[in-house]
């Protein structure tokens, strides 16, 4: 099972809200229902509220939502009326009306821009629209600014889905959670049973026939299955170059270490500000988990106590930099430069101008016999690992249900573990590398954990990578990989992370290939993955893991 940071991705929060004791509707003028028109000629369902004081025009903030609750939704729009502003949930193209008109990520890029244009021609509105939330919330916005409307004057995409990048699938390898993600969400179905994974498992069923195996057929699912690939379908969905080069509006990013949407919301920001070399965008990433990144952070998220410096509302930032935008108040104080990361252990926050400037060095290790070592080998060797995917008694697994723990379940991978450092050093950004492996199949899917092993022997997870072999020269492209002949897997699509990493401490690599219940099997017959079943499976996945392989990890030292 993958790594809590991906279960919840996109899961909405209507409901915590709706555990909290209601706010006095009495001082609101709340519009529920309000159909908004758009070109498509399909109607948007909106809620607008207004508080009753307030009488003059004023800026509209929008939050434009793929999920339908309940009447709680109204919260997020009296949010903003509490600051003085008309609030508004919109709700995407079907939702709350016929889901026969909907379709995920598909129409915002439109439906958004004349939902703007409706907002700025309405007399409560003074002409000015800011957006803000995230997840789908978030990649939202992003489809928006692909076309800006002149009302549209800054965006706060949180925790950003990038679709076909990070969501529904990270690396080209699909979530573990993408069936239920529109089973319970989208169509409302009754739960999906919960022996789902462990039948598909023992079965050796195709993933592509999850839904079936389940009984409730689902269209989401096999439309985005069928798009394995970084293709056009999925390019589409946010801005081009071109696009990315013409948003002059205020942007604000935050997403977290454990958030896993951070490799979409981190490759937002790097776009924007290599298409565009004035762009006015900031970025804040600290501790947070996907519902930190965009909510209030949880002061002990999975067994680590953040530092106390960290504990900020997100929420709060997003609304105070709107405040910022407009209404002309100060800068939030924590955005003291574009780039704004709290690095975990120190109890402080740094600032850069941008990314390349948060180091000044990198560890390079080899992975060589079990070690992580300095120098490129001289002599040439490889660590062995055999997975039989037709034995269905034991599993390669990955699951870290806590940040910090005692001992580390290697699950049939291999541990590659530096020696001690002699000085404290921080770890700032994404590892990147490059594996070379001889195999005797055309495929596999690869996980890479990286983890601090502390001097008392407890172990810190820090980043984690996945991701499919054939697509790791080209995403948008699968490139089969040929049987016993040594080939190169690339990566650099990995999570960012600032630490400080202590004297005496080691860093540990786990190095493994999916087999288990929660994750679908690529079982290297060079089938579509999502069609392979366990007829497919063969003789055993052989593995050579040669020792030129290597991690790069952008360090900042004193």
């Amino acid at each position: 099972m993958r790594f809590l940071l991906t279960v919840f991705i996109l899961t909405i929060y209507s409901t915590t809200f709706a555990q909290q004791q209601s706010q006095n509707d009495s001082i609101y003028i709340i519009q529920d229902s309000v159909l908004i028109p758009t070109k498509s000629g399909v109607d948007i369902s909106a809620i607008i509220v207004r508080k009753k004081t307030n009488t003059s025009p004023l800026p509209a903030i929008l939050f434009y939502t793929t999920y339908y609750q309940d009447a709680s939704d109204a919260i997020f729009a009296k949010k903003s009326a509490d600051r003085d502003y008309v609030g508004i949930v919109a709700y995407a193209r079907g939702i709350k009306t016929d889901l026969k008109n909907y379709k995920p990520f598909e129409n915002e890029g439109t439906d958004i821009y004349d939902i703007i244009k409706w907002i700025s021609k309405q007399k409560w509105c003074n002409g000015s629209v800011g957006m803000y939330s995230g997840s789908y919330t978030g990649y939202s916005q992003w489809a928006t600014v692909k076309n800006i409307h002149p009302a549209l004057k800054t965006i706060v995409p949180q925790v950003a889905v990038m679709p076909g990048y990070d969501f529904p699938m990270e690396n080209n390898v699909p979530l573990s959670h993408i069936l239920s993600w529109s089973n319970d969400n989208i169509y409302k179905n009754k739960l999906l049973p919960r022996s789902l994974p462990f039948d598909f498992f023992n079965k050796g069923t195709a993933y592509n026939k999850l839904d079936s195996l389940a009984g409730i057929p689902n269209p989401i699912f096999q439309n985005w299955l069928s798009h394995p690939a970084y293709d056009s379908y999925w390019q589409s969905m946010v801005p081009t170059p071109s696009e990315f080069a013409k948003i002059n509006i205020p942007v604000l990013t935050t997403t977290g270490y454990y958030d896993g949407s951070q490799i979409g919301a981190i490759q937002y920001f790097k776009l924007h500000n290599k298409y565009n070399k004035n762009a006015n965008h900031y970025f804040v990433i600290g501790p947070y988990d996907h519902f930190g990144g965009q909510r209030r952070p949880a002061k002990n998220l999975m067994g680590y106590e953040i530092d106390s410096v960290a504990n900020i509302s997100m929420e709060k930032l997003a609304y105070d930099w709107l405040d910022f935008i407009l209404k002309g108040n100060p800068k939030p104080e924590l955005l003291k430069d574009k780039v704004n990361y709290q690095v975990m252990g120190t109890n402080e926050w740094r600032h850069a101008p941008n990314l390349q400037i948060i180091n000044n060095d990198t560890l390079t290790f080899y992975l060589d016999t079990k070690l992580l070592i300095a120098k490129k080998p001289k002599k040439k060797r490889f660590e062995k690992q055999i997975v039989d995917f037709k034995d269905r008694e034991t599993q390669n697994n990955y699951y870290t249900p806590e940040i910090i723990f005692d001992t580390l379940d290697a699950s049939n991978g291999l541990v590659f573990t530096t020696e001690p450092f002699q000085k404290e050093f921080t770890i700032n950004g994404s590892f990147t590398g490059n594996l070379w492996a001889t195999i005797n199949k055309k495929d596999m899917d690869v996980s890479l954990a990286l983890y601090e092993l502390m001097p008392d022997g407890s172990y810190f997870f820090l980043i984690r990578y996945v991701g499919r072999a054939s697509f790791a020269k080209d995403n948008s492209k699968r490139q089969l990989l040929q049987p016993n002949k040594k080939e190169s897997i690339p990566f650099d699509n990995t999570r960012f992370v600032s630490k400080k990493i202590n004297k005496g401490s080691r860093l540990v690599i786990l190095l493994n290939i999916n087999k288990h219940p929660f994750e679908i099997i690529n079982y290297g017959s060079g089938k579509p993955v999502s069609e392979e079943t366990i007829q497919d499976a063969g003789e055993p996945l052989q593995i050579k893991w040669h020792n030129d392989s290597y991690i790069k990890i952008p360090v900042w030292k004193n």
